[in-house]
Protein backbone atom coordinates (compact mmCIF):
# COMPACT_ATOMS: atom_id res chain seq x y z
CA UNK A 1 0.00 0.00 0.00
CA UNK A 2 2.83 2.37 0.84
CA UNK A 3 4.43 1.77 -2.58
CA UNK A 4 1.12 2.42 -4.30
CA UNK A 5 0.76 5.77 -2.48
CA UNK A 6 4.27 6.78 -3.52
CA UNK A 7 3.59 5.89 -7.17
CA UNK A 8 0.31 7.85 -7.15
CA UNK A 9 2.01 10.85 -5.59
CA UNK A 10 4.74 10.87 -8.24
CA UNK A 11 2.13 10.55 -10.98
CA UNK A 12 0.20 13.53 -9.61
CA UNK A 13 3.37 15.60 -9.42
CA UNK A 14 4.27 14.80 -13.03
CA UNK A 15 0.74 15.59 -14.20
CA UNK A 16 0.73 18.89 -12.32
CA UNK A 17 4.09 19.88 -13.79
CA UNK A 18 2.94 19.06 -17.31
CA UNK A 19 -0.35 20.93 -16.84
CA UNK A 20 1.51 23.96 -15.50
CA UNK A 21 3.82 23.99 -18.53
CA UNK A 22 0.84 23.78 -20.87
CA UNK A 23 -0.94 26.60 -19.04
CA UNK A 24 2.12 28.82 -19.19
CA UNK A 25 2.53 28.33 -22.92
CA UNK A 26 -1.18 28.66 -23.74
CA UNK A 27 -0.94 32.41 -24.00
CA UNK A 28 1.42 32.27 -26.96
CA UNK A 29 1.01 28.80 -28.49
CA UNK A 30 -2.79 28.64 -28.72
CA UNK A 31 -4.99 30.65 -31.07
CA UNK A 32 -7.08 32.16 -28.25
CA UNK A 33 -5.15 35.43 -28.32
CA UNK A 34 -5.90 35.98 -32.01
CA UNK A 35 -9.63 36.44 -31.60
CA UNK A 36 -9.50 38.98 -28.77
CA UNK A 37 -9.55 42.70 -29.62
CA UNK A 38 -6.13 44.24 -29.09
CA UNK A 39 -5.87 47.88 -28.14
CA UNK A 40 -2.57 49.70 -28.23
CA UNK A 41 -2.39 49.50 -24.45
CA UNK A 42 -3.03 45.74 -24.57
CA UNK A 43 -0.15 45.34 -27.00
CA UNK A 44 2.22 47.34 -24.82
CA UNK A 45 1.32 45.24 -21.79
CA UNK A 46 1.76 42.01 -23.75
CA UNK A 47 5.17 43.22 -24.92
CA UNK A 48 6.22 43.95 -21.34
CA UNK A 49 5.39 40.34 -20.45
CA UNK A 50 6.53 38.45 -23.56
CA UNK A 51 8.82 40.48 -25.82
CA UNK A 52 12.18 38.72 -26.17
CA UNK A 53 14.23 41.92 -26.02
CA UNK A 54 12.56 43.01 -22.79
CA UNK A 55 12.91 39.54 -21.28
CA UNK A 56 16.62 39.48 -22.12
CA UNK A 57 17.03 42.96 -20.67
CA UNK A 58 15.34 41.72 -17.52
CA UNK A 59 17.82 38.83 -17.38
CA UNK A 60 20.67 41.31 -17.68
CA UNK A 61 19.15 43.33 -14.84
CA UNK A 62 18.97 40.24 -12.66
CA UNK A 63 22.55 39.33 -13.58
CA UNK A 64 23.70 42.78 -12.51
CA UNK A 65 22.53 41.94 -8.99
CA UNK A 66 25.30 39.35 -8.88
CA UNK A 67 27.81 42.02 -9.95
CA UNK A 68 26.60 44.25 -7.12
CA UNK A 69 27.08 41.45 -4.58
CA UNK A 70 30.57 40.73 -5.92
CA UNK A 71 31.51 44.41 -5.74
CA UNK A 72 30.47 44.69 -2.10
CA UNK A 73 32.34 41.51 -1.14
CA UNK A 74 35.64 43.35 -0.66
CA UNK A 75 34.23 45.24 2.32
CA UNK A 76 32.64 42.25 4.07
CA UNK A 77 34.39 39.82 6.44
CA UNK A 78 35.65 36.53 5.05
CA UNK A 79 35.03 33.35 7.01
CA UNK A 80 36.99 30.28 5.92
CA UNK A 81 37.16 26.74 7.18
CA UNK A 82 40.07 24.42 6.39
CA UNK A 83 40.81 20.80 7.04
CA UNK A 84 43.43 18.24 6.06
CA UNK A 85 44.22 14.59 6.62
CA UNK A 86 47.58 13.11 5.59
CA UNK A 87 48.89 9.55 5.61
CA UNK A 88 52.65 8.96 5.23
CA UNK A 89 54.48 5.71 4.69
CA UNK A 90 56.23 4.93 8.01
CA UNK A 91 59.41 4.12 6.06
CA UNK A 92 59.46 7.72 4.78
CA UNK A 93 59.50 9.23 8.29
CA UNK A 94 62.84 9.94 9.96
CA UNK A 95 62.62 9.91 13.76
CA UNK A 96 65.08 11.22 16.33
CA UNK A 97 66.53 8.56 18.61
CA UNK A 98 64.08 7.73 21.34
CA UNK A 99 61.16 9.54 19.62
CA UNK A 100 58.58 8.68 17.06
CA UNK A 101 56.27 10.70 14.82
CA UNK A 102 52.82 9.66 13.70
CA UNK A 103 52.42 8.63 10.09
CA UNK A 104 48.83 9.96 10.10
CA UNK A 105 48.14 13.65 10.68
CA UNK A 106 45.07 15.83 10.58
CA UNK A 107 44.28 19.44 11.28
CA UNK A 108 41.26 21.73 10.92
CA UNK A 109 40.50 25.33 11.63
CA UNK A 110 38.11 28.23 11.22
CA UNK A 111 39.31 31.77 10.61
CA UNK A 112 37.51 35.09 10.30
CA UNK A 113 39.33 37.87 8.43
CA UNK A 114 38.15 41.46 8.27
CA UNK A 115 39.89 44.06 6.19
CA UNK A 116 40.20 47.34 8.09
CA UNK A 117 41.92 49.60 5.58
CA UNK A 118 42.76 49.16 1.90
CA UNK A 119 43.59 52.67 0.84
CA UNK A 120 39.98 53.69 0.11
CA UNK A 121 39.18 50.60 -1.93
CA UNK A 122 36.43 49.37 0.41
CA UNK A 123 34.53 52.66 0.46
CA UNK A 124 34.81 52.86 -3.32
CA UNK A 125 33.49 49.30 -3.64
CA UNK A 126 30.40 50.07 -1.53
CA UNK A 127 29.63 53.18 -3.58
CA UNK A 128 30.32 51.32 -6.83
CA UNK A 129 27.79 48.65 -5.88
CA UNK A 130 25.03 51.25 -5.62
CA UNK A 131 26.08 52.94 -8.86
CA UNK A 132 26.17 49.59 -10.68
CA UNK A 133 22.65 48.80 -9.55
CA UNK A 134 21.32 52.15 -10.76
CA UNK A 135 23.23 51.84 -14.04
CA UNK A 136 21.73 48.41 -14.72
CA UNK A 137 18.22 49.70 -13.97
CA UNK A 138 18.70 52.64 -16.35
CA UNK A 139 19.92 50.32 -19.11
CA UNK A 140 16.86 48.11 -18.57
CA UNK A 141 14.56 51.14 -18.78
CA UNK A 142 16.22 52.17 -22.04
CA UNK A 143 15.63 48.74 -23.56
CA UNK A 144 12.00 48.77 -22.44
CA UNK A 145 11.36 52.25 -23.82
CA UNK A 146 12.93 51.45 -27.21
CA UNK A 147 10.95 48.20 -27.50
CA UNK A 148 7.64 49.81 -26.55
CA UNK A 149 8.26 52.50 -29.16
CA UNK A 150 8.77 49.76 -31.74
CA UNK A 151 5.48 48.17 -30.66
CA UNK A 152 3.63 51.48 -31.03
CA UNK A 153 5.09 52.07 -34.47
CA UNK A 154 4.26 48.51 -35.54
CA UNK A 155 0.69 48.97 -34.28
CA UNK A 156 0.33 52.16 -36.32
CA UNK A 157 1.90 50.45 -39.36
CA UNK A 158 -0.69 47.68 -39.12
CA UNK A 159 -3.54 50.19 -38.89
CA UNK A 160 -2.14 52.05 -41.90
CA UNK A 161 -1.85 48.87 -43.94
CA UNK A 162 -5.44 47.94 -43.13
CA UNK A 163 -6.66 51.39 -44.19
CA UNK A 164 -4.66 51.20 -47.41
CA UNK A 165 -6.45 47.98 -48.31
CA UNK A 166 -9.78 49.73 -47.77
CA UNK A 167 -8.73 52.66 -49.94
CA UNK A 168 -7.48 50.52 -52.84
CA UNK A 169 -10.46 48.18 -52.66
CA UNK A 170 -12.73 51.22 -52.93
CA UNK A 171 -10.66 52.48 -55.84
CA UNK A 172 -10.83 49.13 -57.65
CA UNK A 173 -14.60 48.99 -57.11
CA UNK A 174 -14.98 52.54 -58.37
CA UNK A 175 -12.94 51.85 -61.48
CA UNK A 176 -14.76 48.56 -62.02
CA UNK A 177 -18.07 50.41 -62.02
CA UNK A 178 -16.64 52.87 -64.53
CA UNK A 179 -15.55 49.95 -66.69
CA UNK A 180 -19.02 48.41 -66.53
CA UNK A 181 -20.57 51.76 -67.42
CA UNK A 182 -18.27 52.16 -70.42
CA UNK A 183 -18.98 48.59 -71.54
CA UNK A 184 -22.70 49.25 -71.41
CA UNK A 185 -22.27 52.46 -73.35
CA UNK A 186 -20.07 50.75 -75.92
CA UNK A 187 -22.65 48.01 -76.35
CA UNK A 188 -25.26 50.73 -76.82
CA UNK A 189 -23.05 52.38 -79.42
CA UNK A 190 -22.68 55.69 -77.60
CA UNK A 191 -18.92 55.52 -76.95
CA UNK A 192 -16.00 54.07 -78.91
CA UNK A 193 -14.08 50.93 -78.01
CA UNK A 194 -11.24 53.16 -76.86
CA UNK A 195 -13.26 54.22 -73.78
CA UNK A 196 -13.75 50.61 -72.74
CA UNK A 197 -10.07 49.81 -73.20
CA UNK A 198 -9.03 52.86 -71.21
CA UNK A 199 -11.31 51.82 -68.33
CA UNK A 200 -9.88 48.27 -68.40
CA UNK A 201 -6.34 49.65 -68.23
CA UNK A 202 -7.29 51.83 -65.25
CA UNK A 203 -8.65 48.80 -63.35
CA UNK A 204 -5.59 46.74 -64.23
CA UNK A 205 -3.26 49.51 -63.05
CA UNK A 206 -5.01 49.76 -59.69
CA UNK A 207 -5.09 46.03 -58.86
CA UNK A 208 -1.30 45.79 -58.15
CA UNK A 209 -1.70 48.57 -55.59
CA UNK A 210 -4.37 46.50 -53.83
CA UNK A 211 -2.19 43.38 -53.96
CA UNK A 212 0.75 45.30 -52.51
CA UNK A 213 -1.44 46.77 -49.77
CA UNK A 214 -2.57 43.28 -48.75
CA UNK A 215 1.03 42.10 -48.64
CA UNK A 216 2.02 45.11 -46.52
CA UNK A 217 -0.81 44.24 -44.14
CA UNK A 218 0.36 40.63 -43.80
CA UNK A 219 3.93 41.74 -43.11
CA UNK A 220 2.82 44.39 -40.61
CA UNK A 221 0.78 41.88 -38.62
CA UNK A 222 3.61 39.38 -38.57
CA UNK A 223 5.98 42.07 -37.37
CA UNK A 224 3.58 43.17 -34.62
CA UNK A 225 3.01 39.56 -33.54
CA UNK A 226 6.75 39.03 -33.27
CA UNK A 227 7.18 42.17 -31.14
CA UNK A 228 4.41 40.96 -28.84
CA UNK A 229 6.28 37.70 -28.30
CA UNK A 230 3.59 35.54 -29.90
CA UNK A 231 4.35 32.08 -31.25
CA UNK A 232 2.24 31.99 -34.39
CA UNK A 233 0.40 28.71 -34.92
CA UNK A 234 1.86 26.65 -37.75
CA UNK A 235 -1.55 26.26 -39.37
CA UNK A 236 -1.59 30.00 -40.12
CA UNK A 237 0.17 30.41 -43.45
CA UNK A 238 -0.44 33.87 -44.80
CA UNK A 239 -2.82 36.10 -42.90
CA UNK A 240 -2.55 36.51 -39.12
CA UNK A 241 -6.12 37.32 -37.99
CA UNK A 242 -5.17 40.08 -35.54
CA UNK A 243 -8.08 42.19 -34.37
CA UNK A 244 -6.85 45.71 -33.58
CA UNK A 245 -9.45 47.73 -31.72
CA UNK A 246 -7.83 51.19 -31.81
CA UNK A 247 -7.64 53.51 -34.79
CA UNK A 248 -5.31 56.18 -36.08
CA UNK A 249 -6.17 59.37 -34.24
CA UNK A 250 -5.50 63.09 -34.26
CA UNK A 251 -5.19 63.60 -30.52
CA UNK A 252 -3.38 66.92 -29.96
CA UNK A 253 0.06 67.00 -28.40
CA UNK A 254 1.41 70.32 -27.24
CA UNK A 255 5.14 70.66 -26.68
CA UNK A 256 7.56 73.52 -26.13
CA UNK A 257 10.95 72.75 -27.66
CA UNK A 258 13.21 74.29 -24.97
CA UNK A 259 11.19 72.57 -22.24
CA UNK A 260 11.26 69.31 -24.20
CA UNK A 261 15.06 69.41 -24.49
CA UNK A 262 15.40 70.14 -20.79
CA UNK A 263 13.05 67.29 -19.94
CA UNK A 264 14.96 64.89 -22.18
CA UNK A 265 18.30 65.78 -20.59
CA UNK A 266 16.80 65.22 -17.15
CA UNK A 267 14.76 62.05 -17.77
CA UNK A 268 16.40 60.00 -20.52
CA UNK A 269 17.64 56.76 -19.00
CA UNK A 270 20.56 56.64 -21.44
CA UNK A 271 22.05 59.71 -19.78
CA UNK A 272 21.43 58.31 -16.32
CA UNK A 273 23.31 55.14 -17.27
CA UNK A 274 26.23 57.20 -18.60
CA UNK A 275 26.30 59.33 -15.46
CA UNK A 276 26.58 56.16 -13.42
CA UNK A 277 29.32 54.94 -15.77
CA UNK A 278 31.20 58.18 -15.13
CA UNK A 279 30.78 57.70 -11.39
CA UNK A 280 32.02 54.12 -11.61
CA UNK A 281 35.11 55.16 -13.58
CA UNK A 282 35.89 57.80 -10.99
CA UNK A 283 35.62 55.18 -8.25
CA UNK A 284 37.92 52.95 -10.27
CA UNK A 285 40.59 55.64 -9.98
CA UNK A 286 40.26 55.48 -6.20
CA UNK A 287 40.50 51.69 -6.29
CA UNK A 288 43.58 51.85 -8.52
CA UNK A 289 45.31 54.36 -6.26
CA UNK A 290 44.78 52.07 -3.28
CA UNK A 291 47.77 50.12 -4.57
CA UNK A 292 50.01 52.94 -3.33
CA UNK A 293 48.76 52.52 0.23
CA UNK A 294 49.06 49.80 2.89
CA UNK A 295 46.44 47.16 3.62
CA UNK A 296 45.49 46.39 7.20
CA UNK A 297 43.34 43.46 8.27
CA UNK A 298 42.56 41.63 11.49
CA UNK A 299 41.83 37.96 11.95
CA UNK A 300 40.65 35.51 14.58
CA UNK A 301 40.23 31.78 14.45
CA UNK A 302 40.19 28.46 16.16
CA UNK A 303 42.26 25.41 15.20
CA UNK A 304 42.37 21.68 15.88
CA UNK A 305 44.98 19.06 15.13
CA UNK A 306 46.40 15.78 16.34
CA UNK A 307 49.36 15.89 18.72
CA UNK A 308 52.78 15.42 17.13
CA UNK A 309 55.08 14.97 20.09
CA UNK A 310 52.88 14.58 23.18
CA UNK A 311 52.31 10.98 24.17
CA UNK A 312 50.31 9.10 23.32
CA UNK A 313 50.82 9.95 19.62
CA UNK A 314 47.43 8.91 18.19
CA UNK A 315 44.82 10.42 15.89
CA UNK A 316 42.34 10.89 18.72
CA UNK A 317 44.84 12.77 20.85
CA UNK A 318 44.25 16.31 19.63
CA UNK A 319 45.22 19.81 20.61
CA UNK A 320 43.19 22.94 19.93
CA UNK A 321 43.07 26.65 20.69
CA UNK A 322 42.28 30.19 19.64
CA UNK A 323 44.41 32.53 17.56
CA UNK A 324 44.04 36.19 16.69
CA UNK A 325 46.11 38.94 15.22
CA UNK A 326 46.54 41.69 12.67
CA UNK A 327 48.33 41.83 9.35
CA UNK A 328 49.83 44.80 7.55
CA UNK A 329 50.92 44.61 3.94
CA UNK A 330 52.43 47.43 1.90
CA UNK A 331 53.79 46.98 -1.59
CA UNK A 332 56.69 49.43 -1.61
CA UNK A 333 57.41 48.81 -5.29
CA UNK A 334 55.21 46.67 -7.52
CA UNK A 335 56.98 47.17 -10.82
CA UNK A 336 54.80 50.19 -11.73
CA UNK A 337 51.70 47.97 -11.77
CA UNK A 338 49.68 50.45 -9.71
CA UNK A 339 50.88 53.36 -11.83
CA UNK A 340 49.63 51.58 -14.94
CA UNK A 341 46.23 50.88 -13.35
CA UNK A 342 45.84 54.52 -12.30
CA UNK A 343 46.77 55.76 -15.79
CA UNK A 344 44.22 53.41 -17.36
CA UNK A 345 41.49 54.36 -14.86
CA UNK A 346 42.00 58.09 -15.49
CA UNK A 347 41.80 57.62 -19.25
CA UNK A 348 38.58 55.62 -18.97
CA UNK A 349 37.14 58.27 -16.67
CA UNK A 350 37.89 60.99 -19.23
CA UNK A 351 36.32 58.82 -21.91
CA UNK A 352 33.15 58.38 -19.83
CA UNK A 353 32.84 62.16 -19.49
CA UNK A 354 33.22 62.57 -23.24
CA UNK A 355 30.61 59.85 -23.82
CA UNK A 356 28.17 61.66 -21.55
CA UNK A 357 28.74 64.99 -23.29
CA UNK A 358 28.39 63.45 -26.74
CA UNK A 359 25.24 61.51 -25.79
CA UNK A 360 23.69 64.70 -24.39
CA UNK A 361 24.25 66.42 -27.73
CA UNK A 362 22.86 63.40 -29.59
CA UNK A 363 19.72 63.39 -27.45
CA UNK A 364 19.21 67.11 -27.98
CA UNK A 365 19.57 66.51 -31.73
CA UNK A 366 17.10 63.63 -31.48
CA UNK A 367 14.56 65.86 -29.73
CA UNK A 368 14.98 68.64 -32.29
CA UNK A 369 14.67 66.18 -35.18
CA UNK A 370 11.60 64.49 -33.66
CA UNK A 371 10.04 67.89 -32.97
CA UNK A 372 10.64 68.99 -36.56
CA UNK A 373 9.14 65.74 -37.85
CA UNK A 374 6.12 66.19 -35.60
CA UNK A 375 5.54 69.75 -36.83
CA UNK A 376 5.77 68.55 -40.44
CA UNK A 377 3.32 65.70 -39.81
CA UNK A 378 0.90 68.04 -38.06
CA UNK A 379 1.02 70.57 -40.90
CA UNK A 380 0.49 67.85 -43.52
CA UNK A 381 -2.44 66.47 -41.54
CA UNK A 382 -4.03 69.92 -41.26
CA UNK A 383 -3.57 70.48 -44.98
CA UNK A 384 -5.46 67.27 -45.78
CA UNK A 385 -8.49 68.15 -43.66
CA UNK A 386 -10.84 68.93 -46.59
CA UNK A 387 -8.96 67.40 -49.51
CA UNK A 388 -11.01 64.20 -49.60
CA UNK A 389 -14.30 66.14 -49.58
CA UNK A 390 -13.04 68.25 -52.46
CA UNK A 391 -11.89 65.14 -54.36
CA UNK A 392 -15.35 63.56 -53.89
CA UNK A 393 -17.00 66.70 -55.19
CA UNK A 394 -14.61 66.89 -58.16
CA UNK A 395 -15.47 63.30 -59.11
CA UNK A 396 -19.20 64.00 -58.94
CA UNK A 397 -18.82 67.03 -61.18
CA UNK A 398 -16.64 65.12 -63.65
CA UNK A 399 -19.26 62.37 -63.94
CA UNK A 400 -22.03 64.90 -64.31
CA UNK A 401 -20.17 66.69 -67.09
CA UNK A 402 -19.40 63.41 -68.83
CA UNK A 403 -23.05 62.40 -68.68
CA UNK A 404 -24.05 65.80 -70.04
CA UNK A 405 -21.56 65.46 -72.89
CA UNK A 406 -19.47 68.45 -71.81
CA UNK A 407 -16.75 66.36 -70.18
CA UNK A 408 -14.59 63.42 -71.18
CA UNK A 409 -13.91 60.00 -69.79
CA UNK A 410 -10.35 61.13 -69.07
CA UNK A 411 -11.71 63.74 -66.70
CA UNK A 412 -13.60 61.04 -64.80
CA UNK A 413 -10.60 58.74 -64.59
CA UNK A 414 -8.37 61.59 -63.46
CA UNK A 415 -10.88 62.50 -60.77
CA UNK A 416 -11.07 58.90 -59.57
CA UNK A 417 -7.28 58.75 -59.39
CA UNK A 418 -7.18 62.04 -57.50
CA UNK A 419 -9.75 60.73 -55.01
CA UNK A 420 -7.70 57.60 -54.39
CA UNK A 421 -4.60 59.73 -53.93
CA UNK A 422 -6.44 62.02 -51.51
CA UNK A 423 -7.63 59.07 -49.42
CA UNK A 424 -4.16 57.53 -49.44
CA UNK A 425 -2.52 60.80 -48.46
CA UNK A 426 -5.00 61.36 -45.66
CA UNK A 427 -4.48 57.99 -43.96
CA UNK A 428 -0.73 58.32 -44.50
CA UNK A 429 -0.86 61.74 -42.84
CA UNK A 430 -2.76 60.24 -39.88
CA UNK A 431 -0.17 57.48 -39.60
CA UNK A 432 2.75 59.90 -39.86
CA UNK A 433 1.22 62.16 -37.21
CA UNK A 434 0.79 59.31 -34.72
CA UNK A 435 4.25 57.98 -35.51
CA UNK A 436 5.89 61.39 -35.15
CA UNK A 437 4.07 61.97 -31.87
CA UNK A 438 5.27 58.63 -30.50
CA UNK A 439 8.86 59.31 -31.54
CA UNK A 440 8.77 62.76 -29.95
CA UNK A 441 7.38 61.34 -26.72
CA UNK A 442 10.19 58.79 -26.68
CA UNK A 443 12.78 61.45 -27.46
CA UNK A 444 11.79 63.62 -24.49
CA UNK A 445 11.78 60.63 -22.14
CA UNK A 446 8.08 60.15 -21.50
CA UNK A 447 6.81 56.82 -20.19
CA UNK A 448 5.66 54.97 -23.31
CA UNK A 449 2.75 53.21 -21.63
CA UNK A 450 1.43 56.39 -20.04
CA UNK A 451 1.97 58.28 -23.30
CA UNK A 452 -0.04 55.69 -25.21
CA UNK A 453 -2.80 55.86 -22.62
CA UNK A 454 -3.00 59.65 -22.66
CA UNK A 455 -2.35 60.03 -26.43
Amino acid sequence: MKKIKIILSLALICFAAKWNAVAQSAGTNSTAWISQPLSLLNCLNFALQQNATILKAKNDLEASHGVVVQTRAVALPQLTATGQYKYTDPNAIENFPGTSQPNQNWNAGVQLVQSIYEGGKMVAAIRAAGATKQQALAQYQTSVADTLLSVRLAYYDTLLAAQQITVHEASVNLLQKELEDQQNRFNAGTVPKFNELRAEVAVANERPNLIQAKNNYRIAKNNLSNLLGYNLPREIWEDVPLNLSDALDTAPFEVNLPDAIQQALAKRSELLALRKTEELQQLNITSAKSGYKPNLSVFAGYGWGNAQFTAPVTLDHDISGWNAGAQLQWDIFDGLLTHGKVTQAKALYDKSKNDLTDQSRQIELEVRTAYSGFIEAKEVLDSQEKVQEEADEALREAKARADAGTGTQLDVLDSETALTQARTTQIQALHDYDTARAKLQRAIGEDMVEAATAK
